[in-house]
């Protein structure tokens, strides 16, 4: 049976177009979400809402679980209404509520929607969170757990969205044993900066920090001044799964300004080129000649990244020692940023190399800095 909690009462209070949920563990958030979603389904006729995450495996475990089994206990469910080919529950008034992850490109920017909801959407990309809500007519719902800030936080500041924090004390439909067990973090916080950052984040809802960040020598600047020197470009090409990744250096009042101008996945050489213009100098990753030599060939002044053994940490290091500005419009750079961390083994202890992954724009950056920052030489590079 449904217990209307504190959580579900916060969420349908928000009136603004985007509602942004940051809680902690069990707060309620998705099911809160989900009876909404049900609710306005059940109440208004021919009403079209997608939930989408990270991947299928994630939303079966998760959101697709939830609400078959919200239906079942409001005596809704119909198994021939859920088409699980498609992931699609169909209601007999002519509403559905549709489930899809957010790597599916058709999907992104195929059909519209009344009502859009992506759980745990520090899981997705701003790229992909922008394709989904402008094929939005109506509401935006955004949940995640705040284990650091990420693109929703420069959101909050959009005149049509609004913010609410829960925790765990939101959900009185919580089992006792579940609360016993997440307050025992209490205790725990007080014995080490790991259960410290996982009771602020899981336990009271609030932002946390990711333990062992690579570069913290960075702060977020509104745009790049006018009187600021171009350096030049780095970049890392992507196409299908990693997107092509394109940064812009510059150098002012002895500080080194970062704008990103690309991060788009599925471009080939010319529309890459697009991006850069002919005549400043761009560092590109070396690992790619074929490509590299396509985008010399249109007139652009591009060459590979110099690498050698450990050329990653060289290049760690070398941006360590500078400090950066980075433009607030950037914002997969600054996601990448704040989660880009130092690897650990099994035991937890970090080692010296950082995890791979969410680190494109990183890399095109390093490309320019290694480039820029240990090459007396660096800008007499001209196409033959």
């Amino acid at each position: 049976m449904f217990q209307r909690t504190t959580a579900v009462n916060k969420i349908s209070s928000l009136e603004k177009r985007i509602k942004i949920v940051q809680g902690g563990t069990s707060a309620g958030k998705t099911i809160s979400i989900l009876i909404l979603l049900i609710d306005k389904a059940i109440k208004i006729p021919n009403l079209e809402i997608s939930v989408v995450s990270e991947s299928i495996p994630h939303l079966r475990r998760g959101c697709i679980r939830d609400c078959i089994k919200l239906l079942k206990g409001l005596y809704r469910y119909r198994e021939q209404l859920f088409n699980r080919s498609l992931l699609k529950y169909q209601f007999t008034n002519g509403s559905f509520i549709e489930f899809f992850s957010a790597d599916d490109s058709s999907r992104l920017r195929g059909a519209r929607r009344d009502i859009l909801y992506i759980n745990e959407c520090n899981n997705v990309t701003f790229e992909m969170y922008n394709e989904l809500a402008i094929r939005t007519k109506d509401e935006v719902y955004l949940d995640f757990n705040p284990s650091n800030e990420f693109w929703v936080h420069e959101l909050v500041n959009d005149s049509n969205a609004e913010f609410l924090k829960l925790n765990y004390l939101d959900n009185e439909a919580l089992d006792e044993n579940i609360i016993f067990e997440i307050e025992k973090a209490k205790e725990k916080a007080k014995t080490s900066a790991y259960w410290k950052n996982w009771w602020s984040v899981y336990g009271l809802g609030e932002i946390g920090n990711l333990q062992g960040v690579v570069f913290d020598n960075w702060k977020q600047i509104d745009e790049v001044p006018e009187d600021a020197k171009l350096l030049g470009y780095g970049l890392d090409f992507g196409y299908s799964a990693d997107p092509t990744a394109i940064v812009s250096v510059h150098l002012w009042n002895g500080k080194r300004i970062v704008n990103e101008v690309c991060y788009q996945t599925r471009l080939v050489n010319e529309e890459v080129a697009s991006k850069l213009p002919k005549h400043e100098l761009v560092i590109a990753d070396s690992a790619e000649p074929k490509s590299i030599e396509e985008i010399r060939r249109l007139g652009y002044q591009i060459k590979g990244a110099t690498k050698g053994k450990d050329s990653i940490l060289f290049g760690i290091q070398l941006m360590q020692n500078q400090e950066y500005l980075i433009t607030s419009t950037s914002l997969n750079l600054i996601k990448e940023l704040r989660g880009y961390c130092w690897d650990t083994d099994k035991t937890g202890k970090q080692l010296n190399k950082p995890k791979g992954g969410q680190d494109h724009l990183i890399d095109a950056l390093r490309y320019h800095e290694q480039e820029n920052l240990s090459n007396k030489n660096y800008g007499t590079y001209h196409i033959r």
